[in-house]
């Protein structure tokens, strides 16, 4: 049986509304109006909660003991 990724639900509408709170300079109107975006598809999706996948990268993967 191959392992199914879930498809990240209104993943567009929290980082846009993540990377409009790091802005500079900050426009409030136009994160509540994200934040608005999100809350529709939230309701609109039932989502119930969200979590953050963590990643790794190459630089963090062990090394292979065989080949250094």
């Amino acid at each position: 049986m191959e392992s199914v990724t879930p498809r990240p639900v209104c993943a567009k509408e929290a980082i846009d509304l993540l990377n409009c709170s790091v802005e500079n300079p900050f426009d409030r109107d136009k994160c509540l109006r994200l934040l608005d975006a999100l809350r529709s598809c939230v309701l609109e999706k039932k989502v119930r909660k969200f979590f953050v996948a963590e990643q790794t990268s190459a630089a963090e993967e062990p090394k292979n003991k065989e080949n250094p």
